[in-house]
């Protein structure tokens, strides 16, 4: 049987597609690196414009943008894993119960509807409730789009633990919590920080969400990019795009290495 790859035409598009994804990327950080204030003639290497990102004029804003996001992404990412922790359990070992397909809808609805509809519900949703936007709203938002993101590797890594290894426990006299906390939490640890990991890039990488409910004065890092970007495309926004590509790129790997560490554990 022939691979993908003999096909006529696969390599092309191929690489056609990882040019149209992956150029854009690799010109921004190649400029983020120019010594020149232009961002299209090549001045030659320099660090200046990462500096001035911790040093320059909007260095105040970018720390404070910075800050917001760090935590909005910590608090949310481990809120929303505790969630999923929870709800994997129900959903793997709770056995059948009504609504269970239901339930299991709701909880990857995120995933499936578009992200403007999530932006404009929770604006209209705490309007309605008279909670004024800021901080709390991103974070409540955030924690709720994120929980399928930390569910979905704990989900898989729990449906490939046999349940023999808690029965073992309870036999031995382990109560329901012990059983849980001593041998199922431990086993199902690299899915829980995969799913952590990949719940705080998707918190700290969010715009459009954030820029709907984050109210006027409350910046996260992306906001703040976009609020330079409409002033005009500067160097240091190219520096700090090139920082937060670094950082998503660590932590989708870190993600990724979890997952094959938990496959190798449970082989």
């Amino acid at each position: 049987m022939k691979g993908v790859r003999h096909y006529p035409g696969f390599l092309a598009m191929a690489v056609g597609c990882l040019v149209i994804l992956y150029a854009p990327l690799i010109v921004v950080t190649i400029y983020s690196f120019n010594d020149s204030a232009s961002i299209t003639t090549w001045g030659g290497f320099s660090w200046r414009w990462y500096a001035d990102v911790f040093t320059g004029p909007e260095a105040p804003r970018f720390k404070a943008a910075a800050w917001n996001s760090i935590t909005i992404a910590m608090l949310a990412a481990t809120t929303a894993t505790a969630i999923a922790i929870a709800a994997a359990v129900a959903m793997v070992r709770g056995g059948r119960f009504r609504g269970k397909s239901a339930t299991f809808a709701l909880i990857n609805l995120p995933l499936m509807v578009p992200e403007i509809v999530t932006a404009v519900a929770c604006l209209i949703f705490f309007s309605t409730i008279g909670l004024t936007t800021g901080y709390m709203t991103i974070l409540i938002a955030h924690i709720t789009f994120c929980i399928p993101f930390a569910y979905l590797p704990i989900a898989a890594r729990l449906t490939g633990i046999e349940d023999v290894y808690e029965q073992a426990a309870r036999d031995l006299y382990a109560t329901r919590a012990q059983a849980f906390r001593l041998i199922l939490l431990p086993l199902m640890l690299p899915g829980i920080l995969s799913g952590f990991l990949l719940a705080f890039i998707i918190s700290l990488d969010d715009f459009i969400i954030t820029n709907f409910v984050k109210g006027a004065g409350m910046e996260t890092l992306p906001t703040a990019i976009f609020g330079s970007v409409k002033q005009g495309i500067k160097p240091n926004i190219m520096a700090i795009s090139t920082m937060m590509l670094a950082v998503s790129v660590l932590f989708v790997t870190l993600s990724y290495l979890a997952n094959r560490i938990g496959q190798r554990t449970r082989s």
